[in-house]
């Protein structure tokens, strides 16, 4: 039975004042370096080239899945969240994959849109249907990949790829008795009052669900947290990178800082927390409580679109606003400014004074 082969590695020759590099099948290849801590950066150099051509590929001599792999083992590791990257790349292995560059167009980006939309013929396991969003996100990453092979020169020219329309911005809040409602059915029964604090949480702060469930009480790696002493919440953790999802501090609505005391005097080590332990998933318990309390098209991130409707119909300041929710002025004049009550204020009092105008002369 032959034996299993060894992988590259350092060699030093008793003759030679080189390192050199063995790979089995491989001739041997000179570091160049006298010392091993250098010649272990030119091992590390050569593995994470290996396989690779050292100068660029056309479009149809490289395949996406070798695109998607450098920008995973490259770039990924640079960023605030290289999970989602991963998610994405998940998704998109299955059906790019085995395809070149040059297979990259509209027509074979709307059949990957229609494969991720329908579940028709799909084997057993394979994941459900997703939403349009979802495959714009996917499909931006496979751009993005591309856009960086090329600018690293590991790919020629890259086509465009083909998204799918954006969606228009998802204008579903809570009432205040629908709000009410779901927490009230989030209590109900001691094992899910963790959601229950989730929701309240979530409609007073905007906090989206990823830092929400992260929060804690104290200053700490895993992700934001309330200091109740001074009535400021902190939604990033310490040393964190900024992403686009911004989340700036904010002072701590008063009536929430009277449940946060509450909870932190019971022993509470995270603002959602299961049996001393932090909560990392919602999702099924959300969902039961909003089928328990009989709404429809409600999701974590409901809450969010809740807050900021509630901020503005109140009469809050868009730029304050903003601030407080971490979300940009563009946003909340594209997605909420309708909820204020100033919206279109000044067409409304030109066309009042019009028909003013227009009653003089009758």
């Amino acid at each position: 039975m032959p034996r299993p082969a060894k992988g590259p590695r350092l060699h030093k020759f008793a003759h030679r004042p080189y390192w050199y590099i063995r790979d089995t099948g491989c001739p041997d290849q000179s570091t160049g370096c006298i010392s091993r801590a250098d010649a272990e950066k030119a091992l590390a150099a050569y593995i994470a080239t290996k396989g690779r051509s050292s100068v660029a590929l056309a479009a149809h001599e490289i395949t996406i899945a070798e695109i998607l792999t450098i920008y995973a083992e490259e770039y990924a590791p640079t960023v605030a969240a290289p999970e989602r990257i991963g998610y994405a790349i998940e998704a998109l292995l299955p059906f790019w994959g085995p395809l070149k560059v040059a297979h990259v167009k509209g027509e074979t980006c709307r059949r990957y849109a229609k494969t991720r939309r329908t579940t028709a013929g799909c084997p057993e396991g394979e994941s459900r249907p997703v939403s349009p969003a979802t495959v714009r996100r996917e499909l931006g990453t496979l751009q993005a990949a591309l856009n960086y092979c090329h600018h690293e020169g590991h790919v020629l020219s890259v086509p465009a790829v083909t998204l799918p329309e954006k969606t228009a911005p998802r204008e579903r809040y809570l009432t205040r008795s629908e709000a009410a409602r779901l927490i009230w059915d989030a209590y109900r029964g001691h094992k899910a009052s963790h959601i229950a604090r989730f929701i309240l949480i979530g409609l007073y702060t905007g906090t989206r669900k990823d830092a929400l469930l992260r929060m804690g009480f104290e200053p700490n790696t895993v992700g934001g947290w309330f200091d109740l002493s001074n009535g400021i919440m902190y939604r990033m953790a310490e040393g964190e990178r900024t992403t686009n999802k911004r989340r700036s501090p904010a002072p701590i609505p008063r009536k929430l800082l009277a449940h946060l005391k509450r909870w932190r005097a019971a022993g509470a080590r995270w603002a959602v927390e299961y049996q001393g332990a932090r909560v990392g998933n919602i999702k099924r318990g959300f969902a039961k409580a909003a089928a328990s309390a009989g709404l429809e098209d409600v999701t974590p991130h409901t809450l969010k679109h809740t807050a900021i409707t509630w901020a503005l119909q109140g009469g809050a300041d868009k730029w304050h606003v903003a601030g407080f929710f971490s979300t940009s002025i563009e946003t909340i004049e594209r997605v909420y400014g309708h909820h204020a009550p100033d919206h279109m204020e000044s067409a409304r009092d030109a066309l009042d004074g019009v028909s003013r105008a227009a009653n003089r002369y009758k």
